[in-house]
């Protein structure tokens, strides 16, 4: 039997198509996506339900630190706790946003890992201060060269004030 290159090509081409069953099956015409989001929603709540997690209320939000100094903010989060299987489910809308940005309401929330980019911040702080400073030369007030208060007790007239009956 001679070797046809014509007729691999088109059996080749056939083969491209998806075949569900056996030999004697039907081919589909195309293969079909299905999004299973719905779906990989309710696994997730199936499998949270096993671990028994419950929800923790008035939770107004959640700070995650990485190591390179930027938070992930979660503001009023639904979270939920198995303290059993040392689980803890924070979803809600996510930020990335710097220490700088939270700094004020955050320090309490701040351990000895962050010591490090508190003191980069206020070094990056202190600079930027000290070279401001050098060019508001004009802007001080001047030094106080006498007391106004001796100034005033030793005039002592009172004679030109109205008198307040």
């Amino acid at each position: 039997m001679p070797f046809n290159p014509d007729k691999l090509k088109k059996l080749t081409s056939k083969s491209n198509s998806v075949r569900i069953g056996g030999k004697g099956s039907i081919r589909r015409r195309r293969k079909t996506i299905r999004k299973n989001l719905s779906h990989d929603d309710k696994r997730l709540t199936n499998t949270l339900k096993r671990l028994n997690v419950r929800d923790i209320p008035a939770i107004e939000e959640v700070n995650l630190f990485k190591d390179d100094g930027t938070v992930i903010h979660f503001a009023s989060p639904k979270v939920q706790a198995s303290i059993a299987a040392n689980t803890y489910v924070v979803s809600g809308n996510a930020e990335n946003k710097k220490l700088q940005e939270l700094l004020p309401g955050i320090i309490s929330q701040l351990g000895p890992d962050n010591l490090e980019h508190l003191k980069k911040i206020y070094s990056s702080y202190s600079n930027e201060a000290s070279e401001n400073k050098g060019d508001d030369e004009d802007d001080d007030v001047p030094v106080l060269e006498q007391n106004f208060e001796d100034a005033t007790k030793e005039d002592g007239d009172d004679d030109d004030l109205p008198e307040l009956v």
